[in-house]
């Protein structure tokens, strides 16, 4: 894998400036989480083996380089793979655009099937999809897709090489592999709700090939805290460090928190922080999901709802009250901020990757219903698109979008 990340940004500056031959690049989300880094690596190195054309395959990190420090876990696996960060390569050091235009652009998807609107005119590039979440793309003679609902992307990744090409496997790439995996179903444990029977079948088919893998829960628990430490980080940090968004009647951002929801409320001047940085991103509405560990590794979720409009925010709480696919099993939890509406999710196995859905219902729903009409209430936050990870916001027409990344500018111009 090192000798490979070398080749590619070595052979990208011999014809990043002039006429050569195609890019092919394998992008993973926005939230650039340790699944979606390792399925990028894993999966270029696999078409780079196994492809046969003249094409340049290379892994893209879709963050810019300075975010990394965010990723505590992914810095630690790195480290713990003996695999140079400087080798990676990041959204802000390849154009992908200027590659599109000059028609050497292909992409291939993991960790994620759609585009987001901001990048939808790169959406002629897409050639392959590989991920685990709610399909919203069909598979065509062009782009063939594989979506299923495992509980990390890296099993599909992993799966595809040891059917495919099971030489190309080394202690390296199988580490990477396998901690991605256990760190995504919670130490492979049922009572976490994310392993699946072909996550825990490749997990042992990699125990198998490669018996001096460490012990898988002594690996999760090392990763485990690597991701939970949010020492050092300010509020905009946590906010920014795993945080998704999406956008219809108004701009909700879904950040997990890795705190408990009593830790999250009880920060200083929250509602002044929570307040400042969703006046500086466009967002009308919080809906953080803390999330903390019992020892038995069973996960408490908990979410907390933050908006200066009481319509939005009761909105958005009713209706997550109510729903039934999945049933969140929500109550009211004491909070001291009168512009946070706090919950307790009794269930716990209702991550973010089923959240979101929920949210993307209900702005379709208002978006049809016309459910907002707070026409007494000044809004706080002017209506302006939100991040990337947004699709379809309804002012793609008029004011400009702000990607992740250029938020994050903003807060680090500060």
């Amino acid at each position: 894998m090192e000798e490979f990340l070398r080749s590619c940004r070595r052979t990208l500056q011999e014809n990043l400036d002039r006429a050569g031959p195609d890019v092919h690049v394998v992008l993973g989300n926005e939230a650039c989480d340790v699944d979606s880094m390792v399925s990028a690596m894993a999966f270029a190195y696999f078409l780079f083996k196994t492809a046969g054309s003249d094409s340049l395959v290379l892994p893209l990190m879709n963050i810019r380089q300075s975010d990394l420090v965010l990723r505590s876990d992914i810095v630690f696996l790195l480290r713990r793979a003996a695999l140079p960060q400087h080798l990676l390569l990041f959204r802000d050091q390849l154009d992908l655009r200027a590659l599109w235009r000059a028609g050497r652009l292909r992409l291939s998807l993991v960790d994620h099937n759609v585009l987001p609107s901001s990048d939808a005119d790169l959406e002629g590039a897409v050639v392959e999809v590989l991920d685990h979440h709610q399909a919203e793309r069909k598979s065509s003679p062009t782009c063939p897709v594989t979506v299923e609902m495992v509980g990390s992307c890296a099993t599909l990744v992993t799966e595809r090489i040891i059917k495919e090409a099971p030489q190309i496997l080394d202690q390296q790439i199988a580490l990477l592999l396998y901690a991605t995996v256990v760190l995504d179903c919670v130490n492979m444990a049922a009572a976490a709700g994310k392993v699946t029977p072909k996550d825990s079948c490749y997990v042992a088919e990699l125990e198998a090939r490669f018996p001096s893998l460490p012990p898988r829960g002594a690996l999760f628990q090392e990763l485990q805290k690597a991701k939970l430490d949010v020492s050092g980080l300010n509020m905009e940090q946590m906010l920014l460090k795993d945080m998704k968004a999406v956008s219809g009647s108004f701009n909700i951002a879904i950040p997990v928190i890795y705190l408990t929801l009593e830790e999250l409320l009880q920060t200083a001047e929250l509602e002044e922080q929570l307040s400042a940085f969703c006046h500086k991103s466009g967002f009308d509405l919080l809906l953080m999901m803390t999330i903390s560990f019992t020892e038995r590794e069973e996960p408490i979720r908990e979410l907390a709802v933050f908006s200066h409009s009481s319509t939005c925010r009761e909105q958005v709480s009713s209706y997550l009250q109510r729903a039934q696919s999945p049933t969140l099993g929500l109550s009211p939890a004491p909070c001291p901020h009168p512009l946070i509406s706090a919950f307790h999710q009794g269930n716990a196995l209702a991550s973010r990757k089923k959240l979101l859905p929920l949210v993307q219902d209900f702005l379709r729903e208002c978006d049809g219903a016309g459910c907002l009409g707070d026409a007494e209430e000044e809004p706080a936050v002017p209506p302006t698109p939100t991040n990337s990870l947004v699709d379809g916001c309804p002012l793609d027409g008029g004011l400009p979008r702000i990607t992740i990344e250029e938020l994050r500018s903003k807060f680090d111009n500060l």
